[in-house]
């Protein structure tokens, strides 16, 4: 439930939260926001597709993520995170034993999404910076610290290592983050911007 509303845009959750009114949350039973996070409007979280494969009630088998039952997280997001217009996130599927299912997609915290980007990654780190129009492919794995830079497109699969500056269609790394250069991805002053100074309607 909303501890209050802030008048304008935006719905400020219990912990912190700030949801426009015009974004879409699919299945958000199925959402995990950590706090302190900002959904800017035409963003789209797909909640609603969720692991379609029978839970295993002593373990799971064959790999996957050990779930219990009633865990059917599809997408987490961590703390101080900013989805900006028009950005999707969508949890990875993939077919295993002849059924096609979906796995949770997980985001760390201070993770920046660009406008008109696409994620599809299986998981994601803290101190990303996604830029606009990227396309991040099923599964792939973005670790800690990492930039990617505007019209990329990741693979999927593709896993990329901390401290990497990515670019390309297909995405590859073109070089690394100077020493120094981590408190850029701090949100914090981002997040503090957001449905404080509530803009008039248009009539």
């Amino acid at each position: 439930m909303s501890r209050r509303t802030v008048k304008g845009e935006y719905i400020e959750t219990d912990t912190g939260n700030k949801v426009s009114r015009k974004a879409t949350l699919v299945g958000t039973q199925n959402i995990i926001l950590g706090g302190k996070s900002v959904i800017q409007q035409d963003v789209t979280i797909r909640g609603d597709l969720v692991r379609s494969l029978p839970m295993s009630s002593s373990s799971s088998s064959g790999g996957g993520p050990a779930t219990g039952p009633g865990n059917n997280t599809a997408i987490s997001i961590g703390r101080y995170c900013f989805l900006s217009k028009g950005c999707c996130l969508r949890p990875p599927g993939r077919l295993w034993r002849d059924v096609f299912s979906y796995m949770p997609l997980r985001m760390g915290d201070h993770v920046f999404v660009g406008a008109g980007s696409t994620v599809m990654a299986a998981s994601i780190g803290s101190h990303v910076h996604i830029g606009a129009n990227v396309v991040v492919g099923d599964f792939a794995i973005i670790k800690d610290y990492v930039r990617v830079l505007d019209g990329t497109v990741i693979p999927p699969n593709m896993a990329i290592a901390s401290f990497s500056i990515v670019a390309g269609q297909p995405a590859r790394v073109i070089g690394e983050l100077p020493e120094g250069g981590m408190d850029s991805f701090e949100l914090r002053d981002l997040y503090k911007t957001v449905g404080n100074n509530p803009q008039p309607m248009p009539v």
